[in-house]
């Protein structure tokens, strides 16, 4: 094999793995986003209904979000979610693709959303 093809059968390695490794994070990140949107909207549906109680302004803060057990359960739940670090898992892939860019950059190459390279032309020698 020439040092040609050896290059071509690296690239389709490399181009293999990491489509794969991407449609691997897929599934899971389209649950964390799935439970982020559920969470986030329970949240501000609760919001919604503790602001707009009329008992809120006439009772102290503590009293109001043991008044309203959803708001609070939900917020802190979403709290909670944001320092595990779910807005990191919800765009993995995209985390994933913009830093191998970055580093095809350097070989004249780039790579789509679904991780298939991209050969860019080769700049003109003087």
């Amino acid at each position: 094999m020439s040092l040609e093809q050896t290059a071509c059968e690296d690239l389709k390695a490399f181009e293999r793995r990491l489509t794969e490794v991407i449609s691997c994070l897929q599934p899971a990140t389209l649950r964390w986003r799935i439970l982020l949107a559920i969470i986030s909207t329970c949240t501000a549906i609760g919001a919604w209904y503790w602001l707009t109680d009329p008992h809120t302004s006439d009772v102290s803060f503590t009293q109001s979000l043991i008044n309203h057990p959803f708001f609070s359960t939900s917020s802190i739940i979403l709290v909670l979610l944001l320092m595990s670090g779910i807005h990191k898992r919800v765009i993995a892939p995209s985390i994933i693709t913009a830093r191998t860019r970055i580093v095809l950059t350097d070989f004249n190459m780039s790579c789509d959303d679904t991780g298939k390279l991209i050969l860019k032309p080769r700049p003109a020698q003087s």
